[in-house]
């Protein structure tokens, strides 16, 4: 059924592209939709308006691509980690790797809304079933906004466990596991006329001289893991001390911070970008740890890296996408650092279906 409707969607994507021969003789440029009337002049005006406000840009920094549609194929491998860490004397240490999600698709986009759908080829090759993820990103010049959901409870793999000095790998599948974490972005970027966030991400400008930009902004976001080590061998058991929890661990937090952050687009040669994104965020966490009766607050201490390898040669592009996510939490018993990597590969095409001034 996925593959019928894989190869369906790229049919119709394959038609659409098609068509941009015939589009060329419909004129549906802003200056002939100005003359259909008052409001079309308004609406065409106001857009035009909102352009130069927020998606102004110095010419001899960043410059549009002239095309308002690309077409990409882009495969991702997705992946997270869970290190906890419990206080005694010595401490016991449980680290864990899942198994890599893998998908290819096809997406279409239209100037910052994309549509596409992604086949889970990883299966085939011993990574994970499924797994849901949800991912917006909307750039302009004066500020972005990105919403996330991920969820996996499919399981992972115990690859390091002990006490501290005789710690060794088990190897052990561990499916005890049922974690999510949802939430949404928005930051202010300072030096926004020479800096691009979405020449390094998202392909639709083109960053051609070397820019920084510091950013700040605010973010909200919630997570929900759960991880329950009663299927652990009693041997491994004994040693996590989790005892009046029936050897569960259990995390609901809220999370209201400030994100600042730096980026920077680094540009080697013609047609070439190399960029970085660095974001820590701290804020006010509200819930509980380990399921405790009674909610409490503290300091939620998180991290976000981003970087990218982007070459243009106009209208095609291709790109190589890293995304890293740290969530710390702790108390006076416990740490536990989760991880979510990401690695994206695209190559695509930009086109016009209609003349573009």
């Amino acid at each position: 059924m996925k593959r019928r409707l894989f190869i369906t969607f790229f049919s119709m994507i394959i038609a659409l592209a098609a068509s941009t021969l015939e589009a060329r003789t419909i004129s549906f440029d802003l200056d002939s939709i100005a003359t259909w009337g008052r409001f079309p002049r308004f609406c065409v005006d106001t857009y035009r308006w909102g352009d130069r406000f927020f998606n102004s840009y110095d010419s001899t920094r960043v410059i549009g691509t002239g095309r308002r549609f690309n077409i990409k194929v882009r495969t991702e491998s997705l992946t997270d980690l869970y290190d906890f860490r419990f206080t005694g004397d010595p401490a016991t240490y449980v680290g864990m790797v899942s198994k890599p999600v893998t998908t290819t698709g096809l997406w279409l986009t239209y100037m910052a809304v994309s549509v596409g759908y992604d086949l889970n080829v990883g299966q085939y090759f011993g990574g994970s079933k499924s797994r849901q993820k949800f991912n917006f990103q909307f750039n302009c010049s004066l500020f972005a906004a990105d919403a996330f959901y991920m969820s996996n409870n499919l399981g992972t793999r115990i690859n390091r466990f002990g006490l501290w000095g005789d710690m060794y790998n088990p190897h052990l599948d561990f499916a005890g596991i049922d974690n999510r974490a949802w939430g949404i972005d928005t930051y202010y970027f300072f030096n926004h006329r020479n800096y691009s966030q979405a020449a390094a991400f998202a392909f639709s400008k083109i960053q051609v001289a070397s820019a920084g930009s510091w950013y700040a902004g605010l973010s909200y976001f919630g997570q929900e893991y759960d991880f329950d080590f009663n299927g652990l061998p009693d041997d491994m058991k004994r040693l996590i001390p989790l005892q009046q929890y029936d050897y569960r661990y259990h995390t609901r937090t809220d999370n209201y911070a400030l994100r600042v952050g730096y980026g920077y687009n680094y540009v080697p040669a013609k047609g070439w970008l190399v960029a970085v994104s660095e974001s820590p965020i701290i804020g006010l966490r509200q819930g509980w740890l380990k399921k405790e009766a009674i909610p409490r607050s503290s300091i939620g201490v998180y991290n976000r890296l981003r970087a990218s390898v982007v070459y243009n040669r106009n209208p095609w592009f291709a790109g190589v996408v890293y995304n890293m996510s740290n969530a710390l939490f702790y108390d006076t018993s416990h740490t536990m650092l989760s991880s979510v990597m990401s690695i994206e590969a695209a190559v695509g095409y930009r086109f016009n279906l209609w003349k573009v001034k």
